[in-house]
């Protein structure tokens, strides 16, 4: 399907600003690969839908459940990969900010996401944000 990667990858980002986690379920392989950087408490590599849910909810709690995907500034589709330009918004409760973009590419096979690699602006302030 021409531009299958596109339509799933935009569904689950739409999914995320609207905080559908049923959406988000459906558009996740169960058994899908994230590797999310840095050296805090929620980076490393996930093997499971499971598990980057669960990581998900360690960034709501670590953050006052203020994370937000404020803006998708960039997608671009190769095959079946898209790469996508994002920033994202938290605050924790002693008022340190995070205001950062980045960028996140995910693989798309049978019209799941299996695959995800993160990448980071600013990989120190991600690390000081999320806990090192």
């Amino acid at each position: 399907m021409e531009n299958q990667a596109m339509n799933v990858v935009t569904e689950f980002l739409t999914a995320v600003q609207k905080g559908n986690t049923e959406k988000l379920g459906t558009l996740l392989h169960p058994e899908a690969k994230w590797s999310q950087p840095g050296d805090n408490m929620v980076s490393g590599f996930k093997s499971s839908a499971g598990e980057v849910f669960q990581m998900v909810g360690q960034m709501f709690e670590l953050s006052s459940n203020t994370l937000a995907l404020t803006e998708i500034k960039v997608l671009a589709e190769n095959g079946d990969s898209v790469a996508c330009l994002v920033h994202w918004k938290a605050k924790h409760p002693n008022g340190q900010v995070l205001d950062i973009d980045n960028i996140d590419v995910y693989t798309v096979e049978n019209g799941l996401i299996n695959n995800v690699v993160v990448y980071s602006e600013d990989i120190d302030v991600e690390n000081e944000f999320w806990i090192k």
